[in-house]
C-alpha cells in the first residue's frame, strides 16, 4: 500500500515516459490490465470473510487486547485499561477515544476486548470495504486489450481534428527527468565526501580545500564530532 500513487507510477514508468503519447498510454493500459488480472486471481483464491491485510490487522489488535483490562459502564460503553492511555469505547457508535476505530474502520485493541466481552461477532464491526465480496467487485471489470493501430475504426469527425502541441516556452538546457518532491516528502540528503557534512555534496562545498591529507582528516574529525565543551 502506498500514500503517493503518483510517485509509485512514475517509478514504474521511468523508461516508458520517454515514449510518444500513444505508446505511453498503451503501456499504462497494459499495466492496469495486468494489475487487474493479478488482483482478481488473488481475490478468487481467498477463502476468508475479510481480505488478508484486514485479517492481519485484526489479529494484531487481538493480541494487543489480551494484555488489557475492561471496566464496563453499560452494555455499549466501556473503559479499557491498557496501562498507558486508557481507551473509552462506544461500541454502538463504533468509536474509541484512540480514534483508530474511526480512522481504519476496523476494531482497535480497545474495541476488540469489548466485542469479545459482549460476545458479538467482530466481523459485524468491520467496514464493508474490507469484505471479500467488495474486493472481488473492485476487480470484477475487465481491461480489454486494444487491437493493432491499423485496425482501429476512427470516426471522420475525430480524424479531421488537428491536435496541436501545447503552447509552452522551452527552457534551454537538459530537460528535467526526476520529479520535484511535494511538500512533506522526504528529499534526498546529500553528504559531502570531503568534510562528511550533510546538506551539500563535494562539488558545491564552500569550505576551503585542505592542502595536506592530515589537515583534511583533522577537519573531517572536527566537523563530524562538533565543537568541544569545556567543563
Amino acid at each position: 500500500m502506498t500514500t503517493n500513487i503518483l510517485k509509485w507510477i512514475n517509478a514504474i514508468l521511468v523508461k516508458e515516459r520517454e515514449l510518444p503519447v500513444t505508446a505511453l498510454a498503451e503501456e499504462m493500459r497494459s499495466l492496469v490490465q495486468r494489475w487487474h488480472y493479478e488482483r482478481r486471481m488473488e481475490a478468487e483464491k481467498c477463502k476468508t470473510r475479510l481480505t488478508p491485510p484486514a485479517k492481519t490487522l485484526l489479529s494484531e489488535q487481538y493480541q494487543l487486547s489480551m494484555r488489557m483490562r475492561l471496566d464496563p459502564a453499560s452494555d455499549t460503553v466501556y473503559t479499557v485499561l491498557d496501562g498507558d492511555k486508557n481507551g473509552v469505547v462506544y461500541l454502538q457508535a463504533r468509536t474509541c477515544s484512540c480514534r483508530r476505530f474511526q480512522l481504519e474502520q476496523l476494531p482497535c485493541a480497545h474495541a476488540m476486548i469489548t466485542i469479545r466481552h459482549s460476545k458479538r461477532d467482530v466481523y459485524d464491526f468491520c467496514s464493508e470495504y474490507y469484505n471479500l465480496s467488495t474486493w472481488k467487485a473492485t476487480y470484477a471489470g475487465v481491461v480489454y486489450p486494444l487491437p493493432h493501430q491499423g485496425d482501429w475504426v476512427v470516426l471522420n469527425e475525430v480524424r479531421d481534428v488537428k491536435v496541436l502541441p501545447p503552447d509552452i516556452r522551452l527552457v534551454s538546457g537538459r530537460r528535467r527527468k526526476s520529479r520535484i518532491p511535494s511538500v512533506g516528502e522526504n528529499a534526498q540528503c546529500h553528504k559531502c565526501s570531503r568534510y562528511c557534512q550533510l546538506g551539500h555534496h563535494r562539488k558545491k562545498c564552500q569550505n576551503p580545500i585542505p592542502l595536506h591529507e592530515s589537515q583534511h582528516s583533522n577537519s573531517s574529525q572536527l566537523h563530524s564530532s562538533g565543537p568541544s565543551q569545556n567543563v
